[in-house]
């Protein structure tokens, strides 16, 4: 099957990838139990065949077996490693159940080379921190990243969920070339300060979740596909109770105007995030190939401006979407800025 998805650059470092990409975290974690390993890579290689070459992961999937089974993706079957951009991420352990980030060096060096193990790569082509740990300056964690850059291990360093003082302590130390945040119709707050952060910076931004974990596909109905170990299902506020009936009368705004439009809801809002601009590439996760060719065909609906304003004054004329975008206990960007440089000592 010929490519149909055209590439884009990513941040100004030369990394080029597919305009959306496949976000893999739902195959093997968080989003219910593992999905049959050998549906999952015939679906990564549908994809790949389309045109979606941009894989998404990271350590803490799993934890381990996401990395593990795009490794077999990715040498093992069909040689295809030359064809795709890999991206996987460290920073989060597990601590007494509990994610914890961590960014000190040698916990960086140490997630990298057990990453490169599992994904059987000899070089990942983006490198995300996945959470910022506020006890050590980012000065520190990407001074480590920029060493395994010149030792060949990774060619790209990206950050995910930091904060905009964040991103430019970090650019002024190594160029970042991608920030990945949640960036949807309901979960749009780096607006305000990251993504104008990025853009001055000539930093490339990867939005995940842009169907808003699902809940554009299926809307409130989603939650009775889901299994009792989905997070979305007993973890995550906006789908809990009254936030979901409240959130109920976005996804029947966005509904009505893809009937109009003739596309699906979910088409809609990922049409959406592809409108936001050539620097932005969305990576929406699937398990299943026929969600995923919906998905690719997004990138052929049209929006005019005012269909895109009206799309952006969905959540305001609703009343706001109601409900964090994680549990309390979880870190994202906020308050993610870390201690000064002046203030670390090394061991």
């Amino acid at each position: 099957m010929a490519a149909s998805v055209k590439r884009i650059k990513l941040g100004s470092q030369g990394l080029e990838v597919s305009a959306q990409g496949l976000g893999c975290m739902g195959m093997s974690a968080f989003y219910g139990p593992a999905k049959p390993e050998q549906d999952m890579i015939a679906l990564i290689h549908h994809a790949i065949d389309r045109g979606v070459t941009f894989l998404d992961t990271s350590d803490i999937y799993g934890p381990h077996t996401n990395e593990v089974l795009l490794g077999k993706v990715a040498l093992k079957k069909g040689g295809v490693r030359e064809k795709v951009e890999l991206a996987t991420k460290f920073g989060i352990i597990y601590k007494e159940d509990k994610m914890v980030p961590r960014g000190d060096p040698a916990y960086v060096r140490a997630a990298c080379e057990a990453s490169l193990k599992r994904l059987d790569v000899d070089c990942i082509d983006l490198y995300y921190q996945h959470r910022i740990d506020t006890t050590v300056p980012i000065e520190v964690t990407v001074g480590e990243l920029k060493k395994l850059v010149e030792e060949g291990k990774i060619k790209y360093i990206g950050l995910s969920e930091a904060s905009a003082a964040t991103i430019r302590r970090a650019h002024a130390v190594h160029p970042i070339t991608a920030v990945q945040l949640e960036w949807s119709l309901w979960s749009r707050d780096a607006e305000e300060e990251i993504i104008p952060t990025c853009r001055e910076l000539g930093i490339g931004i990867v939005a995940y979740a842009p169907l808003g974990r699902g809940f554009f596909a299926a809307g409130p109905k989603l939650l009775d596909k889901l299994t009792d170990e989905d997070y979305r299902k007993g973890q995550l506020p906006r789908f809990q109770g009254e936030n979901l009936d409240h959130n109920k009368a976005i996804f029947e705004r966005v509904t009505e105007i893809a009937s109009r439009k003739g596309c699906t809801p979910s088409q809609l809002a990922l049409a959406w995030v592809h409108h936001q601009g050539d620097d932005v590439c969305p990576i929406p996760g699937t398990t299943k190939v026929e969600n995923f060719d919906q998905n690719v065909a997004a990138l052929s609906v049209r929006l005019s401006r005012e269909e895109m304003a009206e799309l952006e004054s969905i959540a305001s004329t609703s009343g706001g979407v109601k409900g964090e975008r994680y549990m309390e206990d979880m870190a994202t960007y906020k308050g993610s800025d870390t201690p000064p440089l002046s203030s670390w000592k090394s061991a």
